[in-house]
C-alpha cells in the first residue's frame, strides 16, 4: 500500500457498530458499550447540545430578567452569570468515555443501587417527564398560533392533530437513539441558528439601549432581583445532568477537556445567545408574552417563522429529554429495552400534555411552578456527581457499575450509599431555605430580602456533605473502584 493509500485509509471514518447505526434502533440502553463499538470525537457533541437549546425558553428567561427590575446591562449579566453553570454539564459528561454508560448507571456509584432508583434515576425520570410536558405543550402553543396565522381553522380536532405529530417527530427520533441523533443534530442546528440569527437582527433593529427600568433598584432589592435572576437562569442548565449519555460512544482515550468544552459550549452559545435576544427584546415590547409581543416588532413574513422556530426547537430538546428519560426507567429496574422505555415515556408525556392543554386550565402553571422548585435537588445533585468524578479522578469500571446484585461494589450499605443519600438531603434542604420562586420563598431568602442564593447554597453543602462522608465511609472503597477501573 503506498503512502497515499494509507492516509486514505486513515481518513476515512470507522463504520458504525450494529448496536448503535444512523436509521437503525439502538440496540443498546444503560448497559455497558464494549471499546470496539466506541468511535466519534468530542466536536460532535457541542451540535447535539446545540440543537436541543435553541430554545424558545432562553428568549422568555432573558425577558424574564428586565421584568425582574434589572437595567439592561444588569440582565445581560444575568444570562450570561446563570448560563455559566453549563460547566457543570461539561465536567458530568467526561464521565461517560470514562464508564461507558450513562447518568443514570454512574450515579449509582454515588447513591447505591437502591438509593440511586429514589434519588438518580427517580428524581431525574420525574423531571424529564415533567419537561417532556413542558416543551411539548409550548411547542403545540406555537403550533396553534401558527396554524391559525396561516389561515387554518384551529379546532379542537385540529389541535389534537398537532399535538400527535409533534410527539411522533419527537419520540421517532428517540427511539432511533444515539446515532440518529448525532447524524441529524447538526442539520437541526444550522437551520435553527440561521432563523435565529435573523431574529436577533430584527429584534436589535428595535433595541433601545438607553432603557431604564421604571423603578431602577438599589441596594437589598437590587442583590435580591440579581441573584432571583442568576438562579431562573441557572435551572435551565442544571435540569441537564445527563452530559454522559451521549458521550459514552466516545472511546474512553478521548480528551477530558474537549468532552467538557464541547458540550459546555453546546448548551452555553446558543442559551446565552437566546438569552440576550429575549434582554434586549424586552427594551421595545413587553416580554409577559414573547411569543405575542414579538409579532409587533417582526416582519410579516418572519412571524410565521419564529413561530417554527419555537415549534422545531421544543422538537429538538424533547428529543434528548426523551432519550435520557427513557435511560432513566430503565435505571428505575424496568426490565424492557431501551426504545420501549422511550416509548412508554413519550406516550406519558404526551397524556400529561393533552391533560395540561385540554382539560385542567391551570395545571400548566403548576407544572411550571413545580419545575421552579427542581433546581433544590439539582443544584445538590450536580455537585455530588462532580464531586464524586474528582474523588475518584474520573475512574469508573462500567461493568462494575451494571452489577445490581447484593455485595457488588455499588451495594455499599444495604443498597444505599449513606455518603450520598446524606448529602442529596442536606443540600436539598439548604437550597430550600435559600430559594425564591412564585410558588415558595424560603425562610433564608426571606430574611435576605428575597435574595435567591440557593443555586450557590445547595451544590456548595452538598459537594462538601459528600466529600467529608465518602473519605470518611468508603475511602478504601473508592480506591478499590480506582485500581479496578
Amino acid at each position: 500500500m503506498t503512502s497515499q493509500q494509507e492516509d486514505i485509509t486513515t481518513r476515512r471514518p470507522a463504520p458504525e457498530p450494529s448496536g448503535d447505526a444512523f436509521g437503525h434502533i439502538e440496540v443498546r440502553g444503560i448497559d455497558f458499550v464494549p471499546p470496539q463499538e466506541r468511535r466519534g470525537t468530542p466536536r460532535e457533541l457541542f451540535t447535539i447540545w446545540a440543537a436541543s437549546n435553541v430554545a424558545y425558553i432562553y428568549i422568555v428567561l432573558g425577558g424574564t430578567a428586565l421584568l425582574l427590575g434589572l437595567s439592561l446591562w444588569q440582565a445581560l449579566a444575568v444570562v450570561v452569570l446563570g448560563n455559566l453553570f453549563w460547566l457543570g454539564v461539561g465536567a458530568l459528561a467526561v464521565s461517560g468515555p470514562a464508564a461507558g454508560t450513562p447518568s443514570v448507571v454512574i450515579m449509582r456509584s454515588m447513591f447505591g443501587i437502591r438509593g440511586n432508583r429514589l434519588f438518580g434515576a427517580g428524581l431525574n425520570w420525574l423531571i424529564a417527564i415533567s419537561y417532556e410536558a413542558i416543551n411539548l405543550s409550548f411547542g403545540s402553543l406555537a403550533a396553534f398560533a401558527l396554524a391559525g396565522h396561516l389561515g387554518v381553522t384551529v379546532s379542537t380536532p385540529v389541535k389534537l392533530v398537532i399535538v400527535a405529530v409533534m410527539a411522533v417527530a419527537t419520540f421517532t427520533i428517540s427511539i432511533y437513539g444515539h446515532a440518529t441523533i448525532v447524524r441529524l443534530s447538526p442539520f437541526f442546528t444550522a437551520a435553527l441558528v440561521l432563523c435565529c440569527v435573523l431574529l436577533g437582527v430584527f429584534v436589535f433593529g428595535h433595541a433601545k439601549f438607553d432603557y431604564v427600568p421604571a423603578q431602577p433598584l438599589t441596594g437589598s432589592s437590587l442583590w435580591s432581583a440579581l441573584l432571583v435572576g442568576v438562579a431562573l437562569v441557572a435551572s435551565a442548565p442544571l435540569s441537564w445532568t445527563v452530559g454522559a449519555d451521549y458521550a459514552r460512544y466516545l472511546p474512553e482515550s478521548v480528551s477530558k477537556r474537549a468532552v467538557m468544552g464541547w458540550t459546555a459550549l453546546g448548551g452555553f452559545v446558543p442559551a446565552v445567545a437566546l438569552g440576550v435576544i429575549g434582554v434586549i427584546a424586552g427594551t421595545s415590547v413587553d416580554m409577559t408574552d414573547p411569543q405575542t409581543s414579538l409579532k409587533g416588532i417582526l416582519p410579516g413574513w418572519f412571524y410565521p417563522v419564529f413561530l417554527a422556530v419555537i415549534v422545531v426547537g421544543a422538537i429538538t430538546t424533547n428529543v434528548l429529554t426523551t432519550y435520557s428519560s427513557g435511560l432513566c426507567l430503565q435505571g428505575l429496574g424496568v426490565r424492557m429495552r431501551r426504545s420501549q422505555t422511550v416509548f412508554i415515556d413519550g406516550v406519558l408525556g404526551g397524556a400529561i400534555t393533552f391533560y395540561a392543554l385540554f382539560v385542567a386550565e391551570d395545571f400548566l402553571a403548576t407544572l411550571s411552578r413545580w419545575l421552579e422548585l427542581t433546581v433544590v435537588v439539582l443544584g445538590p445533585l450536580v455537585a455530588i456527581y462532580v464531586t464524586d468524578i474528582v474523588l475518584r479522578r474520573n475512574r469508573y469500571d462500567g461493568v462494575s457499575l451494571n452489577d445490581e446484585h447484593p455485595g457488588s461494589a455499588q451495594w455499599y450499605t444495604a443498597g444505599f450509599n449513606v455518603a450520598g443519600v446524606t448529602a442529596i438531603i442536606v443540600g436539598g434542604i439548604s437550597a430550600g431555605l435559600c430559594i425564591h420562586t412564585t410558588s415558595w420563598e424560603g425562610p433564608v431568602a426571606s430574611a435576605l430580602g428575597g435574595a435567591d442564593l440557593s443555586a450557590l447554597a445547595g451544590p456548595a453543602v452538598a459537594a462538601t456533605v459528600y466529600a467529608v462522608l465518602s473519605r470518611t465511609l468508603y475511602r478504601s472503597r473508592i480506591a478499590a473502584a480506582e485500581i479496578n477501573a
